[in-house]
């Protein structure tokens, strides 16, 4: 599904990722740790190629980015949804459009039935005409990761969802992260949270993953 093989990324010629090798197969689950600075975000940001290799060959659904197009990379672009660390929204826009912002800016219809839908699943169909302003912080983090999954893609990225949530607000949204897994969704979430990965155990079959010294490593054994 997305593939990196001896992928390497720099920035003004200091390389910050290197020989970095693995597969994200349909339907798995990982957990991506590291210390602040490791470079979690930009391997994330290479798996749905907001970032290209400076290095090595990535591949989404079997499709070497270098011979794409940006038109077919964004379309492939589709079929992942990203929550982001720090996630955005239009404030002067209610929930439920910036839930629905990714099917409007392809030229979309919303199925209004299903958006609401989405919005109930995520816990805040209450909050479907509220402004962003007046949300809390797990409320974002939910609106974020309703919009990620709009358009049904086949993977999900969350990029350290949980970072300024209460332990009862992260829970919650892992169990929603879980359930999508369930559904068949490749999962990967980038976290420094250790209790989080120990609490996904009992709940889900994760690979846990590290960058370390500019390199990936198996952390351990799956869950």
């Amino acid at each position: 599904m997305i593939e990196l093989q001896n992928v390497a990324m720099s920035y003004s010629g200091a390389e910050l990722l290197s020989d970095m090798s693995l597969t994200l197969a349909p339907g798995s689950f990982h957990f991506l740790t590291g210390p602040s600075g490791a470079g979690k975000t930009t391997f994330l940001k290479l798996c749905y190629a907001e970032l290209l290799p400076t290095a090595g060959h990535l591949s989404l659904f079997g499709k070497d980015v270098r011979t794409m197009s940006r038109d077919e990379i964004a379309g492939l672009r589709q079929r992942i949804g990203v929550v982001h660390q720090d996630c955005q929204f239009l404030d002067h826009l209610s929930v439920e459009e910036n839930v629905a912002l990714p099917m409007t800016v392809n030229r979309r219809t919303p199925d209004m039935t299903q958006l609401r839908e989405l919005l109930a699943w995520v816990g805040l169909k209450r909050q479907a005409n509220a402004l962003p302003p007046q949300l809390s912080g797990g409320e974002r983090q939910r609106v974020a990761l309703a919009r990620a999954v709009i358009m049904s893609p086949d993977v999900i990225l969350a990029d350290e969802p949980t970072g300024n949530l209460d332990w009862e607000m992260s829970l919650r949204l892992l169990s929603l992260l879980v359930e999508l897994n369930k559904m068949g969704k490749t999962v990967v979430i980038a976290t420094h949270d250790l209790n989080l990965i120990r609490q996904a155990k009992p709940q889900v079959s994760a690979r846990v993953l590290r960058i370390a010294k500019r390199h990936l490593h198996t952390a351990g054994a799956d869950l």
